[in-house]
């Protein structure tokens, strides 16, 4: 099943992260419940906030970066527990909450058993990461309160196509891209795996290249590959574009580079092998100047166990 939330790229950062903070939350909901306290993760920045002294609830908000009557209903659900109530405030006109004593033993145990047990669960994640994730979170949160994402979203121009060459960083793309697709209308072959798991060795080393199309908004939604097959002889192979991508003509955009990069390569033998339920590719490689063609199929045609149509780039 394809992952829709994690192929649209940045245009569903927020549901990936509400994703990624649910489920995170759901397992330190367990470690609460397992250490006997009557809480939830929601209730955690209050309780944090009210350990160094009474607070009214914008103070709260401020603290936990939430609003305020998102604030209020967490106030009233601790209340109900007894958890917090009102102290008394030299000010008449505001409400000062402050922690009970149930609630200053609760949360003096959640500080000695809970965060430290969530926190080190939560480095064993982040040390498999690159970079500081955390200051990544912070320049997050700091670039949102200088523009929104509807401020942002009026000013930009959505689905511009840019070409990216090879990068071994984004392996993963052109294997996830290509096996997407595969899987979806065939069988993944032995064939496909070994070009899919060793772009490197198998495509960029004996002297073919990959290249990618990114759509701005949306990350990196097509692939594709030119195989050296011969001195002067390339298999364009390996194009696929992401569901994301469909109405941009991206598919398009990126066989006419790789067109171009053929030639920049010396190709004076271009060729594809493909399958006519493919039908629409088909038509998109007809268009760009590839023609059917019985030898193409004769001498290359054995190659895939899907393949019964072979074109041969003619410029026409």
């Amino acid at each position: 099943m394809v992952d829709v939330v994690a192929q649209m790229g940045p245009a569903f950062l927020g549901s990936r992260l509400k994703r990624l903070g649910e489920r995170m939350q759901a397992s330190a909901a367990q470690v609460i419940a397992d250490a006997g306290i009557p809480l939830q993760p929601g209730h955690m920045a209050a309780m944090a906030a009210l350990r160094t002294g009474p607070k009214t609830i914008g103070q709260l908000a401020d603290a936990s970066g939430t609003s305020q009557p998102g604030m209020t209903r967490t106030i009233g659900q601790l209340a109900k527990l007894r958890m917090v109530a009102d102290v008394e405030c030299d000010d008449q006109r505001s409400r000062m909450i402050g922690l009970t004593a149930e609630g200053t033993r609760t949360v003096n145990l959640i500080a000695s058993d809970v965060w430290p047990r969530v926190g080190m669960a939560a480095e064993q994640i982040l040390d498999r990461l690159e970079g500081d994730f955390l200051r990544q979170l912070a320049v997050i949160e700091e670039s949102l309160s200088e523009a929104s994402i509807a401020e942002r979203a009026m000013q930009s121009e959505p689905g511009r196509l840019t070409l990216l060459g090879w990068d071994p960083t984004l392996a993963y793309e052109f294997h996830d891209i290509n096996a997407e697709w595969i899987e979806a209308m065939f069988v993944l072959e032995q064939t496909d795996r070994d070009v899919l798991e060793n772009p490197q060795e198998r495509i960029i080393d004996p002297g073919g290249d990959i290249m990618f199309v990114h759509a701005a908004g949306l990350g990196i939604v097509g692939a594709c590959a030119l195989q050296k097959t011969g001195p002067t002889s390339f298999e364009l192979t390996k194009m696929g574009v992401r569901e994301s991508a469909r109405g941009l003509k991206a598919g398009e955009f990126l066989l006419e580079g790789m067109i171009e990069r053929a030639r920049q390569l010396g190709a004076e033998k271009l060729y594809l092998l493909t399958n006519r339920k493919c039908a629409a590719a088909v038509h998109l490689y007809e268009k760009l100047g590839f023609e059917h063609d019985a030898g193409i199929m004769a001498d290359y045609g054995s190659r895939y166990e899907r393949c019964n149509v072979a074109m041969l780039y003619t410029g026409d």
